[in-house]
């Protein structure tokens, strides 16, 4: 179980984030269509996986457009958005704010991405949700870098999680 913040409270995740070096678990995530992915159809590229809370809270939002700007610059790497948030609600944002380079995903139908990479809230107001993480993971589906951003409010560390990508 891992300590994270939220305005200064301590909440708790359900476990650890995949240790480096180990096989990225696999999940079932909805894509904007409700179609399920999985980590295979991904396979043969990096993966960086920017694990937050809602897309409708300012720095999940922020996290999003940085990494839809850094995403024009990759060549061999998805960028995956995740979050609790509807398909639908972050289709409506992606197009307000025109971000299509990366690819968001819901875990709507089941929980067990928060839980098998271990950024599970469970306790706190955001109970049930993801804590803001993340995850990058080679073209072999080894995990080459984590993040457990300590307070949900702050951003990810952008720089270090593009240059994991970089291999």
């Amino acid at each position: 179980m891992a300590t994270v913040t939220l305005q200064g409270n301590t909440i708790h995740t359900n476990g650890e984030l995949p240790a480096v070096g180990s096989p990225a678990p696999d999940f079932v995530l909805a894509d904007r269509d409700l179609k399920n992915r999985t980590l295979d159809d991904f396979a043969g590229r990096y993966k960086l996986l920017n694990i937050f809370p809602s897309v409708d809270t300012p720095t999940c939002a922020m996290s999003t457009r940085k990494f839809n700007q850094a995403a024009a610059e990759q060549t061999n790497a998805e960028l995956l958005m995740i979050s609790a948030d509807l398909p639908f609600a972050m289709s409506r944002f992606c197009e307000a704010e025109g971000i299509d380079r990366v690819t968001p995903l819901s875990m709507m139908r089941s929980r067990n991405f928060a839980k098998d990479y271990g950024v599970l809230i469970e306790d706190g107001p955001l109970e049930g949700i993801a804590a803001r993480a993340v995850v990058v993971v080679d073209a072999s589906d080894k995990v080459v870098y984590t993040e457990l951003v300590a307070e949900i409010g702050d951003e990810p560390d952008y720089d270090k999680a593009l240059a994991a990508l970089k291999g």
